[in-house]
């Protein structure tokens, strides 16, 4: 019998390609890595062509794929929101388990996003398209400050900027502006969404789509205020200490969101604010948590969520969720723009009491930067206790044992101005 095949898509700058690739080798299965590098230094470093496709070309990709994929794949996944398009439409063209390409568009795009959720009477921020010729000068009606200015398809809160006057909103249209040409080739197209400033805490849910039917795998508590005007995620924890008649709330929204945008089976990964009106929708994308953070989910699974994602695309049996221990992860704040040259500290982070790991993923000669223009981490922190309590003070008392040495480099907002 032969082996079961599975295609992956694996943007080159993902942290998650190895966990994905090491659970295939769990379950013995082929893996057909497909990658972005870049089309003209590939040949020179001994790549093939699915080594060099264009994920953010997905009707072109596409065509390059098919040529020279041989034997039908019994599942195609997209680790990262770059190729969830493509997936999608080979998927589609191959008569595979998956979501439509229309779905994945539509979750992608904040504007047609938001656009989904007034249609469908799910709680949204008044909010408004600003093309590319339109002026920042005056706020759209019906907005009032503060609102947030976003690019529209770029994640991890690069392009994300909270303005409370007039000429905070000018000056971060034009940086937004500049952050989303740099990151995306259709951005003067695309344009810009600004919308009204939601109140409230911040959480996010990770589950499963199985035919079209949502199975909750962990809702987080992010305990940072997340009030702008940059958007830096750093803490997760789980189980959420919200009540149960609020998580439940956040299920059957989600749920409503992802059958409105017409998503039915795979990973899904949820934002949303939830305050005295209710639970207001920020994100989904369909694909699974970013990062190294899905790790803090392995004790209740009983095994990675990579593998988790791979059985259901395979129709392998899939376990049950035992919640046990309160786990978290922080993803270290960036302090500064400029470049890493090291990091000191890391025994004596390591060695605080409920600490179990951390990932140090920066590397020495690296540019970094922090939000908005930022698109990667310092590392992570993982970290288990006997409650969320219990895992937020291990995770704040190991960063203040690290140091990084960065080397102060000016900005491009400060470029600019």
């Amino acid at each position: 019998m032969a082996l079961k095949r599975v295609l992956l898509l694996l943007p080159t700058a993902s942290y998650r390609n190895d966990d994905f690739l090491a659970a295939a080798k769990r379950l013995d299965v082929e893996v057909i890595s497909v990658a972005n590098y870049c089309h003209q230094l590939a040949p020179a470093w001994g790549k093939s062509p699915i080594q060099s496709v264009p994920f953010d070309q997905p009707v072109a990709a596409l065509k390059q794929l098919l040529i020279s994929l041989g034997r039908k794949p019994d599942a195609v996944l997209a680790v990262d929101d770059s190729g969830l398009e493509l997936a999608a439409l080979l998927c589609e063209y191959l008569s595979l388990p998956g979501n439509s390409p229309e779905a994945v568009r539509q979750t992608r795009d904040k504007l047609a996003f938001r656009n989904l959720l007034r249609r469908g009477g799910l709680r949204c921020p008044d909010f408004s398209h600003l093309d590319t010729d339109t002026q920042a000068a005056n706020l759209p009606p019906p907005l009032a400050f503060p609102v947030v200015v976003k690019a529209r398809r770029l994640g991890a809160s690069r392009g994300v900027i909270r303005a409370d006057t007039p000429h905070a909103y000018a000056q971060a249209v034009r940086w937004v502006r500049d952050i989303q040409a740099k990151a995306d080739r259709d951005s003067v197209a695309l344009g810009l969404v600004v919308e009204s400033f939601i109140s409230g805490s911040e959480h996010a849910l990770e589950g499963l789509l199985q035919d079209g039917r949502l199975r909750v795998l962990a809702l987080f508590d992010k305990p940072d205020p997340l009030d702008g005007p940059y958007f830096e995620e750093t803490i997760y924890l789980t189980p959420s200490r919200l009540t149960q008649d609020k998580q439940n709330e956040i299920a059957q929204t989600v749920q409503r969101a992802c059958a409105l945008a017409g998503l039915k089976t795979g990973p899904v990964h949820a934002e949303m604010r939830a305050n005295a009106q209710g639970v207001w929708m920020l994100e989904i994308a369909a694909r699974s948590i970013g990062g190294l953070c899905g790790r803090i989910l392995r004790h209740a699974l009983g095994m990675s969520l990579e593998e988790l994602i791979l059985r259901q695309a395979l129709n392998l049996p899939l376990p049950e969720v035992q919640p046990g221990a309160a786990n978290g992860v922080m993803m270290i704040p960036i302090p500064q723009h400029g470049i890493l040259h090291g990091v000191r500290g890391l025994d004596q982070a390591s060695a605080v009491a409920g600490v179990s790991d951390i990932q140090i993923t920066a590397i020495a000669g690296q540019l970094i930067a922090p939000p908005p223009e930022g698109a990667a981490y310092l590392g992570f922190i993982f970290a288990q206790g006997s409650s969320p309590e219990a895992v937020e003070s291990s995770l704040r008392k190991a960063q203040q044992q690290l140091v990084f040495d960065i080397q102060a480099a000016v900005s491009v907002n400060e470029a600019r101005a």
